[in-house]
Order: structure tokens, then C-alpha cells, then sequence
């Protein structure tokens, strides 16, 4: 443990100075552990676990907080809320810690993507709301009197397929949390970005087989929907928003050629900057999938996933603050402009955004190579992005801990999301 220090003040020269101190503290603590870090995240990366199935990933996580406690300081429940989640919590043993207390929570995400492994980082998404946590608490251990805080890690699977972090909210596992953090790989570092609200949807063709070269009349062609429903998306495009988007695959095309497919099925993503305009968006493409059946006699039926993706709220005080931290270590943030013309996907962490003020920046780690990419699975388990990683993780702990000393910032945190909330409802409220 690193020297005691005082309280930091609300304001003041010498308060600035010993926030400073204990934001020096917290980078330490994570270049400490450094090598273990590297090594959490190395062993996630090396065995790819899809959504909902991340055993090694949560036991490697459950067990590097459980070696971190040789007395138990955190607190680890292993299967929390859902089989691979998890809730690992410290509080600074002398700060009363009632319901009052101010709960930081730092959100990991380990699960892999199909074939390709790790190509969106998530091990890395794992290494830094770990170290995050690692770091904050050491800087609050160096506090003479703490404040009544608790440290939070939230392991969150299941965010490429299925949603688990709406699964845990729905569960309650993000009640009475004040802000929550977590940062994702790209190839910049940017404070937030336009990630958009997503409808997925599994779309099935009923026909009737028949012999294709001797009765082709006497059957009814599920494939034939599907590339006409297909076609029709397609065609949609022309009269969308530049700023929706839609994609799908044909998932089921039938068994053989001399068969009349009886059966088809088609697999789609919709996206768009609100809920809003996501509703606007799937009801014409629903449309355009019953157009389809009915042109060729098939019945279709439609399944949305069980889960929606919200477009994420950005907190701009609270990323104000995470930019001013950046910067200090180093980090080249591409500006507002810039923003508004990166390409962004969907997360559920939007979901989460709408329930706890929280933060969501992107980091660069080290390559220009596009997310989803077999290049992209390489440069998350190289060293070269370690460096990228764990500065990313001091940013965050040195910004908790603003959130934590400047009861103005937290103040401010709260009343944007308040009204972000406010400017969403009647944004998907007007006629």
C-alpha cells in the first residue's frame, strides 16, 4: 500500500494535489499488475467462448478476483443473476457503507464471435474494467478517512448474441448502481460514439416440396420467398436514411436441387439511431417480407429476437471528465466532428444507459485493422495492445475517482442523464 493521504477537498490547490496523488496511485497499482492482467486477458482471448457459454472466460475472471483476496477482501459472487456473470465488490473497510454509499461499477464483457474468436476484443473489454477496479481500489486504500464508496466488477456475457446485460437488468443487477464504466476496442480512441439501437429478427418461409423437373407446378417455393424477400430489402436501401441500416443472410435454402424447397429461412439485423426510428424502419421491412410470400403462396412467419438494443445515451459531462484524464496519459482523442463520421455498431450497454448514467469510450489498440476481422482477433491478443489497454483502464479509474471527490461532477452526471432520458421519451413519443 502506497502512503496515506487526506480526503481530498471538494476544491482547492491542495485538493486538486492529493486527487492528483491518488490518481498517480491508481496507475501504479495497474502497472503493478501488469503481467497478471496480461495474463487474464491472454488466456480469455486463447479459448473463444460464444454468447452465453463463456465457462473458462468466468472462471478465469472469478478466479483472478478470488487470488486478489487472500482475506476475502472482494467480495465474489461467482454466478450472479445468470451462470456466466459475476459481481466481484470492495468497500474501504473503514468507511460506513450503508445504503448511501456511492456504488461505481466497472462492466467486462468476454464473450467471442463465430469462427473468428475474439475479433471484437472483448478479452481486452475484460483486462480493463478489471484493472479499472484494481486501480481505483488501491487509490482509495491510500485515503486516511474514504468516503462511503463501493468498487464494483460486473461480469456481463452474452453482448454479441442474446444481450446479457439486458437479461441482468431485467434481473436487477444494475439497481442502486450511480455510474457505471467500461471501454471497447476500435481503431481510435474516441470518448463515445453513435452506437445505434438494433431489432433482430429470424424470418420463416413455409412452402410445399415437389419433384423440380416433374411437377415443379405442384410445388410451392420457400426459397423463392426468401431471395425475393431478399431482393426486396435490397431495394429498400434506396429510399433509407443514410443513417439506418439493414443485413441479413439466408440461412436455410433448402436440401437439394431437384427438390422445390418447402422451407426457408433468412436471418436480419436492423439498425437505426433511435427506437424510434428502428420501429419505422422493421415495420417496412416487414412489410417487404410478407410482400414476398405473398407473390410466391408461402405462409412466413416472423420472430423477433427476445431482445432489442438501445442506442446508447453518451454522458458528455462524464466524458468531458474522462477526456481530461485521457489526455494527461497520453491519448490522442479523435474531435466531436470526427465522431459524427466513425461508423458505429449496436450494444447493449445501451440499454444500460437508459437505466445508470455511465461511459462507453473506445480505444485504440495499436492496429488500423476493422473489428470482426480475423486480423482484428490477432491484434487483441498481442502485447503491442496491452500498452493501449491498460492506459485505457487508468483513464477510467482516474475518472471514478473524480466521480468519487467532485460532488459537483456526479451532480452534473445525474442531471444529464435526467435529461437525456427526458429528450429520448419525447423524441420516441412525437407523432
Amino acid at each position: 500500500m502506497g502512503p496515506v493521504v487526506e480526503r481530498p477537498a471538494a476544491a482547492g490547490t491542495s485538493g486538486v494535489a492529493e486527487l492528483e496523488r491518488l490518481k498517480q496511485r491508481a496507475a501504479e497499482r495497474i502497472d503493478e499488475a501488469a503481467e497478471r492482467l496480461g495474463a487474464l486477458s491472454r488466456a480469455i482471448w486463447s479459448a473463444p467462448e460464444l454468447a452465453y457459454e463463456e465457462q473458462r472466460a468466468h472462471g478465469e475472471l472469478t478466479h483472478f478476483f478470488e487470488r486478489e483476496s487472500p482475506a476475502g477482501s472482494w467480495a465474489v459472487q461467482p454466478h450472479f443473476r445468470l451462470p456466466t456473470a459475476f459481481r466481484a465488490e470492495w468497500a474501504p473497510p473503514e468507511a460506513a457503507t450503508g445504503p448511501g454509499a456511492l456504488q461505481l461499477a466497472f462492466l467486462c464483457e468476454y464473450d467471442a464471435l463465430p469462427a473468428l474468436g475474439h475479433a471484437c476484443g472483448h478479452n481486452l473489454i475484460a483486462e480493463v474494467g478489471v484493472a479499472a477496479a484494481l486501480g481505483l481500489r488501491a487509490a482509495l486504500e491510500g485515503v486516511a478517512a474514504p468516503p462511503p464508496v463501493k468498487v464494483i466488477v460486473l461480469g456481463t456475457p452474452a453482448e454479441e448474441e442474446g444481450g446479457g446485460k439486458i437479461d441482468l437488468i431485467e434481473a436487477g443487477a444494475f439497481k442502486d448502481l450511480d455510474v457505471v464504466f467500461m471501454a471497447h476496442p476500435s481503431q481510435e480512441d474516441a470518448a463515445y460514439l453513435l452506437d445505434v439501437a438494433e431489432h433482430d429478427v429470424t424470418v420463416k418461409y413455409y412452402g410445399k416440396a415437389s419433384h423440380a423437373a416433374a411437377y415443379p407446378w405442384e410445388g410451392v417455393n420457400a426459397l423463392d420467398a426468401a431471395v425475393l424477400a431478399y431482393n426486396n430489402l435490397s431495394a429498400l436501401r434506396q429510399q433509407m436514411k443514410p443513417t439506418w441500416r439493414l443485413h441479413g443472410i439466408i440461412k436455410n435454402g433448402g436440401v437439394k436441387p431437384n427438390i422445390i424447397p418447402s422451407y426457408s429461412e433468412l436471418v436480419y439485423y436492423f439498425r437505426a439511431p433511435s427506437m424510434k426510428e428502428l420501429q419505422v424502419l422493421t415495420k417496412r421491412a416487414e412489410d417487404s417480407f410478407r410482400a414476398a410470400a405473398l407473390a410466391t403462396g408461402c405462409t412466413v412467419e416472423i420472430k423477433s429476437e427476445a431482445h432489442d438494443y438501445y442506442n446508447v445515451l453518451p454522458n458528455k459531462t462524464l466524458c468531458s471528465a474522462y477526456v481530461e484524464n485521457g489526455k494527461k496519459l497520453g491519448i490522442d482523442f479523435i474531435s466531436e466532428d470526427a465522431i459524427l463520421n466513425v461508423p458505429s455498431g449496436s450494444t447493449d450497454f445501451g440499454n444500460v444507459s437508459f437505466v445508470v448514467p455511465g461511459i462507453h469510450p473506445y480505444f485504440y489498440i495499436g492496429t488500423d485493422a476493422l473489428n470482426h476481422t480475423e486480423q482484428y482477433t490477432e491484434a487483441a491478443g498481442s502485447q503491442e495492445a496491452q500498452l493501449y489497454t491498460l492506459r485505457t483502464a487508468k483513464a477510467l479509474a482516474m475518472t471514478a475517482l473524480d466521480v468519487i471527490f467532485k460532488p459537483e461532477l456526479l451532480e452534473g452526471i445525474r442531471e444529464e442523464f435526467k435529461l437525456k432520458l427526458q429528450e429520448e421519451q419525447i423524441l420516441n413519443t412525437a407523432a
